[in-house]
């Protein structure tokens, strides 16, 4: 790894070392005083170490600490501490014991964990209570064997209120992020691929994920139980279940992310959890992948947006782009504010299943619906007729799916043509009543 170097102040009395692979790590950092700068020369210095005082531990490059495959191999343990510039790993795996290769506890308050490579532990890097530290610019890469619900999460935060996750790397193990009963964190920059989700949310409030991107995992963002979110530029790519899933997530801005979907081999859903090597995010390139669309593929997400009983959100300037199902409204949600985004070439735009009428448009202005076969008479770049993505027949075949075998015979299609001349026969649902005639503009919300 090319060091980088970053310019720090040394207090008045505050002692530098360099230390060798054949010296004592432990010891060395059990003796030093806060402010010391302590810098480990190339080569695999042993673990385990707890840094109980306010220091800088920081390496040159080629620099590791390795563990002995039990517990943690470098734990923090004092407010202030910088952990720069070193490979970590060697923890054990032990879950209940929460096992990682950095582990950031209460007292360590203000960590600055950057620069660093952090690969083949349980857990990656734990912030377990660490308010207002800073985790930056790491490379994690978790256990590649196992079933992913037995693995540790690449980045883990724990109560940590003012807690930055910025520009890391992570990938493999369980989840690429996973907070629970936090506040005020912001995640922001990161980048995922080869976890069951890239970023997990739980009960963890007044909080920012922004400019993430994930790249082939089971669900890209699981937002859940939290309130006050602001969710802007994030990226999901191929990922296979949900890009998005707001599942009781209130009172948030959910503005500018992208969801693609992709064709995807049968066998990321039949592996039971388990890593295939094979199972890398397809190619929708035929002179890349050959069988970039056999029968037998499914295409993902199945869903490029889950709202689940989440309320009072506002959605605007988003992509949702090439999935099964655009957006899967659900369970009571309610209060929600929806335009502004592009629903791109879903096999089914809408699935709500429900009598309310659901206006999807705010102050004269919808969303844009790939599949809309409006005219624009006036020019004003909105449809001159509302635009019903459902029908009494999709929900229909949505509650029984065995009715799919007469979807092409005359007798539905004489009912959706009586639908479509004669609107008030619909018993509720969602409607664009100004729905776009063109995309928002791509790079940020829609103005």
């Amino acid at each position: 790894m090319v060091a980088i170097w970053v310019a720090v102040a040394i207090p008045a009395g505050a002692a530098e070392r360099t230390v060798t692979f054949a010296d004592n790590l432990a010891a060395i950092i059990e003796a030093a005083s806060p402010g010391d700068r302590i810098t480990l020369l190339p080569g695999k210095h042993k673990g385990p170490v707890k840094i109980a005082n306010s220091l800088t531990l920081e390496g040159q490059s080629g620099a590791a600490i390795m563990g002995n495959g039990k517990g943690t191999v470098v734990t923090i343990d004092a407010p202030g501490v910088t952990l720069r510039g070193l490979e970590i790993g060697g923890s054990g795996t032990n879950l209940e014991g929460m096992d990682s290769g950095v582990f950031a506890t209460e007292n360590a308050k203000g960590a600055l964990i950057e620069l660093n490579r952090v690969i083949g532990n349980l857990y990656g890097i734990y912030v377990h209570g660490a308010a207002d530290s800073l985790i930056r610019n790491n490379t994690v890469i978790g256990l590649k064997k196992g079933h992913m619900s037995e693995l540790g999460n690449g980045i883990a935060v724990w109560n940590a209120p003012g807690a930055k996750i910025v520009d890391n790397d992570v990938s493999f193990g369980r989840d690429g992020i996973f907070t629970i009963a936090s506040k005020r964190n912001v995640f922001s920059g990161n980048k995922f691929h080869d976890v069951r989700f890239a970023i997990h949310y739980m009960y963890t409030n007044n909080s920012e994920i922004s400019g993430n991107t994930s790249i082939g995992n089971a669900v890209g963002y699981a937002l859940m139980f939290s309130n006050k979110l602001k969710v802007v530029g994030n990226v999901s790519d191929g990922d296979r279940d949900h890009g998005l899933v707001l599942n009781f997530a209130n009172g948030s801005q959910i503005e500018g992310n992208t969801v693609i979907g992709r064709m995807q081999p049968q066998s990321r859903w039949t592996t039971a959890g388990n890593r295939d090597p094979a199972d890398k995010m397809p190619s929708d390139d035929s002179s890349v992948n050959p069988d970039a669309s056999p029968l037998g593929e499914r295409l993902g997400p199945e869903k490029c947006v889950f709202i689940y009983n989440a309320n009072k959100n506002r959605l605007k300037g988003n992509r949702f782009d090439g999935c099964s199902i655009g957006v899967h409204f659900t369970a009571g949600s309610e209060g929600n504010s929806i335009s502004g985004n592009a629903f791109i070439n879903n096999r089914n735009q809408v699935k709500y299943v429900g009598t309310r009428y659901l206006d999807w448009s705010v102050d004269g202005r919808g969303n844009y619906w790939s599949d809309n076969p409006a005219f624009d008479l006036d020019g004003d770049g909105l449809g001159d007729n509302a635009y019903r993505p459902n029908d009494v027949m999709d929900k229909v075949m949505w509650t029984a799916p065995q009715a799919k075998v007469l979807a092409t015979s005359p007798a539905v299609q004489v009912i959706r043509w009586a639908q479509a001349q004669f609107p008030a026969l619909l018993p509720g649902g969602v409607v664009d009543s100004h729905p776009l005639m063109a995309p928002p503009t791509r790079g940020g919300p829609a103005q």
